[in-house]
């Protein structure tokens, strides 16, 4: 599938006061005016928590160096002064106006000798399509939904507040998850205003979890989650220089998230380093079945209780890496940098199949976007419907009634073209809904994913997760080159990106994939490539990308 369509689809008093206005809770609002590409903004190099991982923070609580609340404010306060001001990256619509009173609960919990596990007092972001029933708005992104909160927690969100992390805000996405118009802008809602790349501002984060992607890179918190649909986990992750894993379909739970497509949607950790996805990840899919979502009911038996645990910086040893060339070339730089991460791979005592092929490529991509157009319409109805009267809101229906009348504040650049073509689609008891959605089904995964590996023995394939960022072009939309995403998307399969290079100054991230519940055994041989390579580095916020 055509990726562009969604992926979905100062001193430091005042920066503190900064930090106090949002804390307030508010949106913050509409897009600046993008920066010249001729200038460097070299600002926020000297932050003390800048990449540090959950063990890093870890340590310092527990030898008590600084505290949950410390840790929280030092992180409000640099959201104040590079995200909604200096570079304005704008990759957090909202702070919680709560989260310095968890982190006092959870310092007081640690006092009294009780450290509810690896994520106590770890500061979180949350995609702004995931419920919290607090003070804080989830709205997808749209003025349609900023009326009050959600009525009650995700429930992974619930299962974030009971291991102790402190979720510290939402972040900005593209709006509805980039299932509205044809020619969208990642990154951009009528709420949230445009993230920017803080490798170069100039340049797309890709979508949909685009604040999510933007905040880790800038170190505004340790750990956010996405959601993905196809590639919008990914391919945010792979532009922001991050770690990124959708999931198998399942393991995370989906119920309280403003959903484009049951079939396909999943949240899932984006993280600087995989050891820190993998901690997240156990998290997010803990606290047993969801009764709200029942996909997570099968995938019991494959969750584990901690994927970290089994990473092995010499995991690639022996295993069998099948190279999909066939999503190769669409960027001869991108192919280079490709080509030293198999140089590395191999090093590290792999074994390279090489031009290994998607037997059903291509053969899934128009019956993908016709399942999400009918999906989206009962599954939106379905999610505003639940949310009572907290949504101004109450159908899809509503949501391009609401988009028509604020027009200029919502459509400025781009229409609701796939919103209207979603409302004219046939219930889900339509037999040929059901029919295309075994056959796609069927062809990413049996006849595709699970082929190629059984073909060729594998033990996993790696491909380029995406190209080099983009410039954002607000008038025409999208620029996406290739990459890969959607095989696994549709089959509801396990995919994690990570830092494989950079292209003038723009991260490109590898792909590692294979079939169903074989998150762990991606996460391991993630975890070798990125110990043998440390390509991982954090962001300048400069102007545009660099000549070299």
């Amino acid at each position: 599938m055509d990726r562009r369509r969604f992926l979905g689809t100062g001193a430091l008093g005042a920066a503190a006061l900064g930090a106090a206005a949002l804390a307030t809770g508010r949106p913050l609002g509409a897009a600046a005016p993008l920066p010249s590409s001729t200038a460097a903004t070299p600002v926020g190099q000297d932050f003390a928590f800048a990449e540090a991982t959950v063990a890093d923070l870890q340590a310092h609580m527990a030898a008590g160096r600084h505290t949950a609340r410390a840790i929280a404010e030092a992180h409000l306060t640099r959201i104040a002064a590079l995200d909604h001001a200096g570079p304005d990256v704008r990759s957090v619509i909202e702070v919680n106006p709560e989260a310095l009173e968890i982190a006092d609960r959870l310092d007081a919990e640690r006092k009294a000798g009780r450290v509810r596990g690896p994520l106590h007092g770890i500061p979180v972001l949350l995609k702004d399509n995931i419920d919290t029933g607090d003070r804080m708005l989830t709205t997808a992104g749209s003025l349609a939904l900023a009326g009050a909160p959600a009525p009650r927690d995700a429930f992974l969100a619930t299962r974030l507040r009971e291991a102790g992390a402190v979720l510290l805000g939402k972040t900005n996405l593209s709006e509805w998850a980039n299932f509205r118009s044809t020619r969208s802008t990642s990154g951009w809602s009528g709420r949230g205003g445009q993230t920017r790349n803080p490798y170069a501002l100039d340049r797309t984060p890709c979508g949909s979890s685009s604040g999510s992607g933007a905040a880790i890179a800038a170190s505004f918190a340790t750990l956010a989650v996405g959601t993905e649909t196809d590639g919008s986990i990914v391919c945010p992750s792979s532009s922001c220089g991050i770690v990124g894993l959708k999931p198998t379909l399942g393991l995370v739970s989906r119920s309280g998230i403003v959903p484009i497509a049951h079939s396909q949607d999943t949240a899932g950790p984006m993280t600087r380093t995989v050891r820190d996805a993998a901690l997240l990840l156990g998290v997010l899919a803990s606290g047993g079945a969801d009764p709200r979502d029942a996909a997570t009911v099968a995938a019991q038996r494959h969750v584990l209780a901690d994927y970290a645990q089994g990473l092995d910086a010499g995991a690639l040893k022996g295993a069998r890496v099948g190279v999909a060339r066939e999503f190769f070339g669409f960027h001869p730089q991108v192919d280079e940098v490709l080509e030293e991460a198999l140089r590395a791979i191999r090093a590290a005592g792999a074994v390279l199949v090489d031009d290994v092929r998607l037997p059903t490529r291509g053969k899934f991509d128009a019956g993908e976007f016709e399942v999400l157009l009918w999906e989206f319409k009962a599954d939106l109805n379905a999610y505003l419907a639940a949310r009572g009267p907290t949504a101004g809101v109450r159908t899809l229906a509503d949501v391009i009634a609401f988009n028509e009348r604020e027009r200029a504040r919502e459509m400025p650049w781009f229409g609701q073209e796939l919103m209207v073509r979603a409302q004219a689609k046939t219930p889900l008891t339509d037999p040929k809904y059901r029919t295309t959605l075994a056959r796609i089904r069927r062809q990413a995964g049996v006849q595709g994913i699970d082929a190629m590996l059984a073909a060729h023995r594998l033990d996993v394939v790696v491909a380029p997760t995406g190209g080099p960022a983009w410039v954002i072009d607000l008038l025409n939309g999208d620029h996406f080159g290739g990459g890969f995403s959607s095989a696994s998307a549709v089959a509801g399969y396990p995919h994690v990106t990570v830092p494989a290079g950079f292209v003038a100054g723009l991260p490109v991230g590898l792909s590692f994939f294979a079939g169903a519940w074989s998150d762990a055994r991606l996460l391991r041989y993630a975890y070798a490539f990125e110990q043998a390579t440390r390509l991982r580095r954090p962001p300048t916020f400069q102007a545009g990308a660099s000549a070299h």
